[in-house]
């Protein structure tokens, strides 16, 4: 009767346990999920580098060098920051679980509404 109860006391303790992530979800995913945030968060920077990409055509390289110096010091900041990491990987740990309760991916569990009404 004992070891079912420290049996039962493991299998507690190890649910509330944060899961071990794999390497790819560690290395790929949630960084991939970190740049389209980070994309999100410098959305005035990346408007400015398109559009001066844009009107430079072929000489963009030399043309919009301050532009592209700007959006990679906004993205690096965020991608060097451990808060924002730990912030990415709790929302994929949050997708993750819901994918294993519902079986729905989460690109398709969000509704898109109509454009016009």
């Amino acid at each position: 009767m004992n070891q079912c109860l420290i049996n039962m006391n493991a299998v507690v303790f190890a649910s509330t346990e944060e899961p071990r992530l794999r390497h790819v979800e560690k290395d790929v995913l949630i960084p991939k999920m970190m740049r389209e945030k980070a994309k999100e968060r410098c959305s005035q920077l990346v408007d400015a580098f398109n559009s001066c990409c844009k009107d430079a055509g072929f000489f963009m390289v030399f043309r919009c060098r301050e532009e592209n110096a700007a959006l990679k010091e906004c993205l690096t900041l965020h991608y060097q920051d451990p808060a924002f990491f730990e912030e990415c990987k709790q929302e994929y740990l949050r997708e993750k679980r819901e994918y294993e309760q519902t079986g729905i991916p989460a690109k398709n569990r969000k509704q898109k509404l109509p454009t016009s009404m």
